[in-house]
């Protein structure tokens, strides 16, 4: 059902004029669903409060309540025609009444880390871009259909969700801008293996995939306590975003998720001064997949030790630092950080080998990200000792990866079985950083294990090569004729 609703808003939002490619799909679904989840999260939240003999107040107010303003029923629980507002009458509601206030509710809210506080934040960043009033109420009409109260429910929705943020991330942009495959977040979360109680962060927060990923795999690593859940709820996701769609989605992503106060901020990672960063700033895990290719200026660079415009690079030193002493991540950067030989790279590559234990690196196959063509590894380090050794895996797969061939978890579990006791084989094999050139500490991913492939023959010798067989065949048909 939740599918084909998505098909269905999309099909609405093609048509309208303010509405002019997937992002903005995916923007103008988000926040009218967002108000959808909210209505539904309200009334499970006054039964719950009505079973334990409490009373629950309401967050929106009578007049802006999903049931008053966009879908009023009549006495057999049918849209009410004459009350549901459409056209213009609801293009205005919305953008004078109801957008200004909820934006209010970034002032009024107790604190940052409330539902309150997020509504605000979220609607003081986004704006109606359905012109069309007709078209909006068809899209509130669809939404309205959907149920988001058993876990079944919200599970396939937020599942549903995440391909939508999928497919805004291969909208002709890099595919790693929004997306990171599911698959892998996955298995770096996996490996990382992160404990209820440890405070979680991602400085590149995007869609929030890996924190998403982190609460589903803490959410199911024991059995709650109202006290555990309390702590996943307030106390351990982490995020900024400097980008105003990815932090909207980022942040929505998460409470449609069941994280109902994500604490993702608005703001510029790299802006920061990392020689700022003090003990209680500090993170238990890093998990990330920092955007790559990108240039930073020259005032955003003095904020680092090591200065360099490739933001992946300044990235890995924010998060270096801000880890904690006996600290874990995992970080996703392109395959060329182990071997460029240009002075940033090998001082960021000595400055990791030294702070941190880098102690498993996962090459990737091309194609890994779809819609972007850079070959990428995945970084495993835990910050304290400097590293002794240095465990590669080399994921080679018997297809191309792309679009309608992705990676799956499958393709990783070799990996993850190895890991943990770092053993050698095909793919695997360890390296000694005593053994590295103590001038590039170049970590090239050369595999000394692989079969190597058979050489291409020169023409010449295939041409010989093929006059020998001629000769060879010419004789042993001349013996045949011999015999006859």
């Amino acid at each position: 059902m939740f599918e084909q609703t998505f098909k269905n808003i999309d099909d609405i939002l093609h048509k309208d004029a303010g509405c002019g490619s997937e992002l903005d799909y995916v923007e103008q679904t988000s926040w009218v669903l967002f108000l959808k989840y909210l209505d539904d999260l309200e009334k499970d939240k006054a039964t719950a409060a009505e079973l334990s003999g409490k009373t629950y107040s309401n967050i929106i107010a009578p007049e802006f309540q999903w049931s008053v303003w966009a879908t009023p029923k009549d006495a057999g629980g049918k849209l009410d025609h004459h009350k549901a507002i459409t056209g213009d009458d609801l293009a205005d509601f919305v953008n004078i009444q109801l957008f200004p206030y909820l934006k209010k509710f970034k002032v009024d809210a107790e604190s940052a880390d409330t539902i309150e506080y997020k509504i605000g934040e979220i609607f003081s960043e986004l704006k109606n871009r359905i012109q069309s009033g007709y078209n909006l109420r068809e899209v509130i009409n669809r939404i309205d259909e959907l149920r988001f109260r058993t876990h079944a429910e919200k599970h396939e929705m937020s599942h549903l969700y995440e391909d939508k943020i999928k497919n805004m991330g291969n909208a002709g942009r890099n595919g790693g801008e929004y997306y990171t495959p599911r698959p892998l977040i996955k298995t770096i979360v996996k490996v990382v293996a992160p404990e209820i109680g440890q405070k979680i962060y991602d400085g590149a927060v995007g869609s929030a995939g890996f924190l998403v990923e982190a609460f589903e795999y803490l959410k199911h690593s024991k059995k709650l306590t109202t006290s555990d859940v309390e702590t996943l709820q307030k106390k351990t996701f982490y995020g900024k975003e400097k980008k105003s769609l990815a932090y909207i989605i980022g942040t929505m992503n998460m409470i449609l998720h069941g994280v109902e106060a994500p604490n993702i901020v608005h703001t510029n990672t790299l802006a920061e001064n990392i020689a700022d960063i003090q003990e209680k700033d500090r993170y238990d895990i890093v998990l990330a997949n920092p955007p790559f290719g990108g240039k930073e200026r020259a005032e955003v660079q003095q904020n680092f030790p090591i200065k360099t415009g490739e933001t992946a690079s300044l990235f890995l030193q924010h998060f270096i630092k801000i880890l904690k002493a006996g600290g874990k991540a995992g970080v996703v950067i392109k395959n060329t950080f182990l071997s460029n030989t240009d002075n940033a790279s090998v001082a960021l590559r000595k400055e990791l080998l030294s702070s941190c234990n880098l102690h498993t690196v996962l090459d990737l196959p091309g194609g890994t990200f779809t819609g972007a063509g850079v070959k990428t590894v995945v970084l495993f380090f835990e910050k304290g000792l400097p590293t002794k050794n240095v465990w590669f895996y080399q994921l080679n797969l018997d297809r191309n990866l792309g679009k309608t061939n992705a990676l799956n978890e499958k393709d990783l579990a070799e990996f993850v079985e190895l890991q943990k006791t770092f053993a050698e084989s095909e793919n695997s094999w360890s390296l000694n950083v005593s053994d590295l050139d103590q001038k590039t500490f170049d970590l090239s991913a050369k595999n000394p294990n692989k079969k190597e492939e058979a050489a291409l023959r020169e023409p010449k010798e295939i041409l010989q090569n093929m006059k020998a067989l001629d000769e060879e065949s010419e004789g042993i048909l001349n013996s045949i004729l011999a015999l006859i």
